[in-house]
Parts: structure tokens; C-alpha cells; sequence
């Protein structure tokens, strides 16, 4: 079969890790006899230095004419980059919020895993990490805070600013039931994440999904207030399965639950729509202070092709051997820095794309 991949390579480490995701899939296509044609776009600080804007109508329409687009991370250092000079709308992250809309990617799916081989790198202690976890974050994308409208004023001589949080019923049922149907395909637990002692879109939030949970009877479902799952993040990850929660909650506990897998250098995202496509990415940032050393950490990078294969081109057994592949070169002791730990390998950013390619 023939496919389009967009390559959306990035700022700072992203160019490196894209490359050696690329070099899996290509040995995926030689293995199982497809044909990826990949377009190369541009997003983020790379965009800014090409065409003064970190998101363009062309990037739109190239990445609407693919099957699927896999990114490296975008952005720079806040404090140097000269990227962060410029207004908000047009700083890195206001194009990576752009293509998200302009694209419908209203699914943001996080799964964090603990890798037998990683456990040394988990921060947390033997007892509660217990026989491991494996869970996944659904996390709304195109609405709440980071979209609604925002102002800063002049008030009574004060500064003041404004940040609008807005959810419709529609916006809800969409991202619960994409929960749901992951859930259906695992362990059948969602929790869904709110605050809803306080806040109204959390209230609605909760009304929602309830609603939602009884076409899944099969499903169970629970809540649980976001202070109280931070913290239960830590104190028992293996209670939970499917995470749903809405646009900020979910970028906090994501991250957070990335730190509790030992490495967030290990973890993969998607972004999907309503059709089959969808932006694939890892979930770390753009590490700019190791950009161009040959030493960054590509696996979730190529584990986020792994989706790939697996959402947007219905490629199961590609997908499954593209993650077994990362499984037998760690257990084989091969490690980036990120995830180095005594009595194993220290191999470099390539040499760690070229391992897990010649295990396809």
C-alpha cells in the first residue's frame, strides 16, 4: 500500500529524532511491502525564520492532503531564543495550537507505559510501582482555557488579565466516547477527571460524560477530582486505565505521568480528528540545550510512528512490530543518557534508530 506522511521535522532536537522515526518506517515499508511518500513541512520556530509566521495556509493544506503527519517537537528556549521576542500569536506554540484547530485534532491520546526494562528509572519505590502500569490520557485538545478568549487590561490602575474557560456538551461527548472506545478495546475503566466541587465546566463536564457512559455498559466508569488524581498519580498508577479529562488538566497530568514512567524521553502522543487522521508527536519538548549533539532520546519519538501505523493507516501488525523492536533493544541494554543505568549500553541518537530498525 501507498501512504502520504508529513514530516514536520521541528526546532532543536526534533530534526535528529524525526530522521531516526523515519528510518523505522522505512524499514517497516521494506519489510511489509508499502510505500510511504512523505512531504516535509514546516511548523513552529522554523516556520517563523522561513516565512515570519509559525504556521502557514500551505502547511495547513500539505498536512490536510496526507494520510498522517508526524512532528518533532517545536519551540526554543524562552529565555534566548528570539522566538519569544515576538507577540504570543506568533511565537512557536501559537502555530502548534493553530494546526491543532485548523486540523479538528480534538483527541489528544497519551499512553504511559512502564517498561520492565526501564523500572530502575522510575521515581517511584518498588511497593507502589508494584507489577507495573499501563495507562492511557484522553485529552481534550481544540477547547477549554488555552481557547477561549483572553484579554489583559488596565483596571482601577491594576493590570488585570482575563482567561475565558468555555466547554459545550458536543465538545464533551466527543472526546468521552473516544474514552470510552479505547477503554472497550483494554481494561473497560475510565476515569474521568474534573473540578467539579468548584468550577461549572467541570459540573457540565461530569453531566456529560455520564450520559455518554450509559451507551458503555461495559465500561466502568468513575470520577475523580484533578488535586486528587495528581496525587493518586503517584501514590497507586496502577489503578487506572483510561484517564479523560479536559484541555489544561490533561497537559498537567500527561506530563505528569510522564515523569512517573522514569523518562518522558519514552513517551509517544496522537491527535486525532474525526476521520483517521492524525498528528503524531512525542510527548517531551524541543530540548534546544542538546539540539545537534547526537545524544537525544528518538524512541518515543518512533514509538509515536508506532500510532501512526496503528490509528491513521490501520496497520496493526506494523504497529506491533515497530514496538516490539523498542522492547528488544532495551532489553538488550541499549540506552540513550535520558535512561542510562548501570551495567548497560550508552549508544547515541542515531545508533538507537538504527537498532530498532534492524529489529523490524
Amino acid at each position: 500500500m501507498e501512504y502520504k506522511i508529513g514530516l514536520i521535522r521541528g526546532d532543536g532536537i526534533g530534526p535528529e529524532i524525526v530522521n531516526e522515526a523515519k528510518k523505522v518506517l522505512d524499514a517497516v515499508c521494506a519489510k511489509y511491502g508499502h510505500a510511504f511518500c512523505y512531504r516535509d513541512m514546516l511548523l513552529g520556530g522554523a516556520s517563523i525564520d522561513a516565512n515570519g509566521v509559525p504556521l502557514t495556509e500551505e502547511t495547513i493544506r500539505e498536512a490536510k492532503a496526507c494520510d498522517a503527519v508526524l512532528m518533532g517537537s517545536i519551540g526554543g528556549d524562552a529565555n534566548t531564543s528570539p522566538w519569544y521576542k515576538l507577540e504570543p500569536s506568533k511565537r512557536p506554540e501559537a502555530g502548534l495550537l493553530g494546526i491543532r484547530k485548523a486540523l479538528n485534532l480534538f483527541a489528544n491520546v497519551r499512553p504511559a507505559y512502564l517498561y520492565e526494562e526501564l523500572k530502575e528509572a522510575c521515581p517511584l519505590r518498588d511497593e507502589v510501582i508494584g507489577r507495573g502500569f499501563d495507562m492511557v490520557i484522553m485529552r481534550e485538545l481544540t477547547g477549554g482555557l488555552y481557547f477561549g478568549e483572553r484579554k489583559t487590561y488596565e483596571e482601577n490602575g491594576l493590570r488585570t488579565a482575563v482567561d475565558t474557560l468555555v466547554y459545550n456538551e458536543n465538545e464533551i461527548r466527543r472526546i468521552a466516547r473516544r474514552a470510552f472506545d479505547i477503554a472497550r478495546k483494554r481494561r473497560k475503566k475510565v476515569t474521568s477527571v474534573d473540578k467539579a466541587n468548584v468550577l461549572d465546566s467541570s459540573r457540565l463536564w461530569r453531566a456529560v460524560v455520564e450520559e455518554v457512559a450509559e451507551e458503555y455498559p461495559d465500561v466502568a466508569l468513575e470520577h475523580m477530582l484533578v488535586d486528587n488524581c495528581a496525587m493518586q498519580l503517584v501514590k497507586d498508577p496502577g489503578q487506572f486505565d483510561v484517564i479523560l479529562t479536559e484541555n489544561m488538566f490533561g497537559d498537567i497530568l500527561s506530563d505528569e505521568a510522564s515523569m512517573v514512567t522514569g523518562s518522558i524521553g519514552m513517551l509517544s502522543s496522537a491527535s486525532l480528528n474525526e476521520t483517521s487522521f492524525g498528528l503524531y508527536e512525542p510527548s517531551h519538548g524541543s530540548a534546544p540545550d542538546i539540539a545537534g549533539q547526537n545524544i537525544a532520546n528518538p524512541l518515543a519519538t518512533i514509538l509515536s510512528a508506532a500510532m501512526l501505523l496503528r490509528y491513521s493507516l490501520n496497520l496493526d501488525k506494523e504497529a506491533d512490530a515497530v514496538e516490539a523492536a523498542v522492547k528488544a533493544v532495551l532489553k538488550e541494554g541499549y540506552r540513550t543518557g535520558d535512561i542510562m543505568s548501570e551495567g548497560c549500553r550508552k549508544v547515541s541518537t542515531t545508533e538507537m534508530g538504527s537498532l530498532v530498525a534492524s529489529k523490524i
